[in-house]
């Protein structure tokens, strides 16, 4: 008599590399409060990006925003949003904001100065914000 012997296969995975206590929380792909930490930035953020073209026009011509200022554009952009623009120019104060809204990215800005005989194109929409 013979008596049979099975073996079953177990998968074999690779070993999962220990982080230190310490990364834990500060790793925002991990545990510990870090998705607060993640939303709180999106938030804050206020869901308009700004290219690196617009980058670099605001700091060539020493254009800042203030917060109230950003809350303003996030609004005007969603204003444009729901009424269907897709490319829409943006009167802040004394200046002027190119905005790709379906991206919602600030393509390029323009301060008071550069406002005189400038011709903007490819828009769709406008809103004083």
């Amino acid at each position: 008599m013979t008596d049979q012997i099975t073996i079953t296969p177990q998968p074999i995975t690779p070993a999962r590399p220990q982080i230190p206590a310490r990364n834990r929380q500060s790793d925002p792909l991990r545990g510990g409060g870090s998705f607060d930490q993640l939303l709180q930035n999106k938030i804050e953020q206020g869901g308009v990006k700004f290219s690196k073209h617009a980058t670099d026009r605001m700091q060539s011509r020493g254009i800042n925003f203030s917060s109230n200022q950003m809350q303003r554009l996030v609004s005007a952009v969603s204003q444009v949003n729901a009424k269907g623009g897709r490319e829409s120019l943006v009167m802040l104060d004394n200046t002027a904001l190119v905005v790709s809204v379906k991206n919602e990215t600030v393509v390029t800005v323009v301060d008071r100065e550069q406002l005189k005989n400038n011709v903007f194109t490819n828009i769709d929409s406008a809103v004083i914000a």
